[in-house]
C-alpha cells in the first residue's frame, strides 16, 4: 500500500514539473506559440463548427418530423423523396385527394384513430390600411387539432359547432399576426380575406422552425368556411390518418392501401394513383446530406489540423534543439528518459489543446451569434466540446511523440557538449 501511494506522488510530481517545463516554454516563446496554434485553432473550428451545424440540423429536423406526427400518414398527390422527370409527369396525372375518399376512411377505417382533410390556398389579407401578400391559408376539420404539434399561445381552437357551421374564425400564426395587425393585440380583431370578414379567435405559438410544417406565416380556418370563397376542385388537398396507439404503421399502410385501391377502383395491374407519405421518408432522404457535411467537416478541418501538426511537430524539433544543454544537466542529475519524453509530450499537448480551446471559443461565438441573428437554435454541445479536446490532444500527442522521443534518447555527455 505505501508502495502504491509513493508512485502515485512520484507520478503527479513528475507529471507537474513535465507542465511546469512545458508552460515555461510556451511562454517564453510567444510568437512562435501563437504561429502553432493558428494552424490548430483553424482545424478545429472547421471540425467542430461543421458538427455543431449538423447537430443543430438534425435537432431541427426532429423537431419538425414530430410536429408533423411521427405516427401519422399523409394521403397526398405527390409522393416525398426523389422524383425523375418519368415519374413527375406520371404523377402530375393523379387526381387530388377528395372530401367524399375523407369522409369514407373515416368511417370504416379500423387501424385510425383519427382522420382529417386539409385543404390549403392562398389570398390576401387585409386589416384597417395594412395588406398583406398572398399567404397560405388551411381550411381544416376539426381532428387536425389532434394530429398537429402546433400549440395555440392564445385564444382558443374551433369549437365543432363553428367547423360544421362553417363559420368566419380563424387561428392565425405569430409573425403574420406582428404583420397584418402590428401593435393591435390579434385576438378578437377582424380582418378581411377574399372581401370576407374573418374573426381572430386564436394566435399559435412561434415556431421558427425552417424544416417543421410552420404556421408562423398562415392562416388556418374551418374547411366549411374555405368552402364558400375558395375552389374546392383545385388544389393537392391532403388527407391525414393517425394511427390508433399499439397500431403499427406496416399495418395502418397496408389497410389504407387496400382502401384507397379500392375508392379508385383500381384493377390488380394498375399502379397505385395516390402516394402514403410518413415520416421515416424525410429522414431516409436527409442522412446522407448529414453524412456528406459530417465528411466534409472532417476533410476540411483533417487538412488544417494536419498542417497545424506538422507546425506543431516544426516546433518542436526547434526546442530539443535549443533546450539539448538543459536536457544533458537533466539526465546528469538523474532524470530518467520517460521524464525527458514527458516532458515534450506535456509541451506539445498544451499548445495543440490551447489551439483547440481557442477553436472551440471561436465555434462558441459563432453560434452564438447565428442564434440570435437568424432565429435558427443552434447551440455548442458538450460532447462536441470533449470532441474538440480529445481531437487536439491526439494531434498533440502524434506531432510531439518524435521531437520528444529523440530528446529523452539523448546522451547527457553529448547533450552537455552540444
Amino acid at each position: 500500500m505505501r508502495r502504491k501511494l509513493r508512485n502515485t506522488y512520484v507520478l503527479i510530481k513528475l507529471l507537474g514539473e513535465s507542465f511546469s517545463f512545458a508552460y515555461g516554454s510556451v511562454k517564453a516563446n510567444k510568437l512562435r506559440t501563437f504561429l502553432s496554434l493558428l494552424g490548430v485553432t483553424i482545424g478545429i473550428f472547421s471540425i467542430i463548427s461543421v458538427f455543431t451545424m449538423v447537430n443543430a440540423l438534425e435537432d431541427n429536423i426532429r423537431e419538425g418530423i414530430e410536429s408533423l406526427g411521427s405516427n401519422v400518414i399523409y394521403i397526398q398527390k405527390w409522393p416525398w423523396g426523389k422524383i425523375s422527370e418519368e415519374q413527375w409527369w406520371e404523377y402530375r396525372q393523379r387526381p387530388r385527394a377528395k372530401y367524399e375518399e375523407f369522409t369514407y376512411l373515416q368511417n370504416n377505417l379500423r387501424n385510425a384513430e383519427e382522420v382529417a382533410f386539409i385543404h390549403p390556398f392562398q389570398r390576401q389579407l387585409k386589416y384597417k390600411t395594412n395588406t398583406t401578400s398572398r399567404v397560405i391559408i388551411y381550411g381544416i376539420t376539426y381532428d387536425w387539432k389532434k394530429m398537429a404539434t402546433v400549440e395555440i399561445e392564445e385564444g382558443r381552437y374551433f369549437s365543432p359547432m363553428e367547423i360544421n357551421g362553417g363559420v368566419n374564425v380563424a387561428i392565425i400564426g405569430r409573425t403574420l399576426a406582428d404583420e397584418l395587425f402590428g401593435d393591435d393585440y390579434p385576438v378578437g380583431r377582424v380582418f378581411s380575406v377574399a372581401g370576407r370578414k374573418t374573426r381572430v379567435i386564436g394566435l399559435f405559438k412561434k415556431q421558427g422552425n425552417m424544416f417543421a410544417m410552420n404556421y408562423d406565416n398562415t392562416v388556418v380556418i374551418p374547411l366549411n368556411y374555405a368552402g364558400k370563397f375558395a375552389d374546392m376542385r383545385r388544389g393537392n388537398q391532403d388527407i391525414l390518418v393517425k394511427a390508433k396507439p399499439g397500431v403499427g404503421m406496416d399495418d395502418l399502410h397496408d389497410e389504407l392501401r387496400v382502401m384507397m385501391r379500392a375508392l379508385r377502383r383500381l384493377g390488380p395491374s394498375q399502379k397505385d394513383n395516390f402516394a402514403l407519405n410518413e415520416m421515416s421518408v424525410i429522414s431516409r432522404e436527409l442522412n446522407p446530406i448529414l453524412n456528406t457535411l459530417n465528411l466534409a467537416g472532417w476533410i476540411i478541418g483533417g487538412l488544417s489540423i494536419l498542417i497545424g501538426g506538422f507546425g506543431v511537430a516544426n516546433i518542436m524539433f526547434v526546442s530539443v534543439k535549443e533546450r539539448t544543454p538543459i536536457i544533458g544537466i537533466q539526465k546528469s542529475l538523474g532524470a530518467k528518459n520517460y521524464f525527458i519524453l514527458t516532458q515534450f509530450l506535456f509541451e506539445a499537448m498544451l499548445l495543440t489543446v490551447a489551439g483547440g480551446l481557442l477553436g472551440l471559443l471561436l465555434v462558441f461565438a459563432a453560434t452564438t451569434l447565428v442564434t440570435h441573428a437568424f432565429d435558427f437554435a443552434i447551440a455548442l454541445t458538450l460532447i462536441n466540446i470533449l470532441r474538440g479536446i480529445l481531437i487536439s490532444a491526439v494531434v498533440g500527442i502524434l506531432s510531439g511523440i518524435i521531437p520528444a522521443w529523440m530528446a529523452s534518447r539523448l546522451s547527457p555527455v553529448v547533450a552537455i557538449g552540444h
